[in-house]
């Protein structure tokens, strides 16, 4: 226990594993949520928001739309990519550093 808090030992790959996909799932859900607080909470957030939808939604047409909704998905999925390339490099930090460790033993 003691070397797991003098930083002796570190986290290990599976704890991080759990924490990507616990983020992975709670970061777009946590984002939805907390933008629709704002939008109940802050009445010129609300305002802003319904005009510029309604002026949006009414110039754009269906092909414009489309090519929206394909770019929030392509946001989402970039958003994603990174977070899982976050937790890659950490992965490998911690396998990298076991190596050493065991190459000095």
């Amino acid at each position: 226990m003691i070397e797991f808090l003098t930083f002796e030992s570190f986290i290990s790959t599976e704890a991080l594993i759990i924490f990507y996909y616990i983020g992975a799932v709670l970061i777009p859900i946590g984002l939805a949520l907390s933008g629709k607080w704002l939008l109940r909470k802050i009445e010129v957030f609300d305002a802003a928001y319904k005009a510029g939808k309604e002026i949006m939604w009414e110039s754009l047409s269906g092909k414009q739309k489309t090519k929206l909704g394909l770019a929030f998905i392509v946001g989402f999925m970039f958003m994603e990519l990174f977070w899982r390339m976050l937790f890659e490099f950490l992965i490998a930090y911690l396998q990298i550093r076991d190596a050493l460790l065991q190459a000095s033993l």
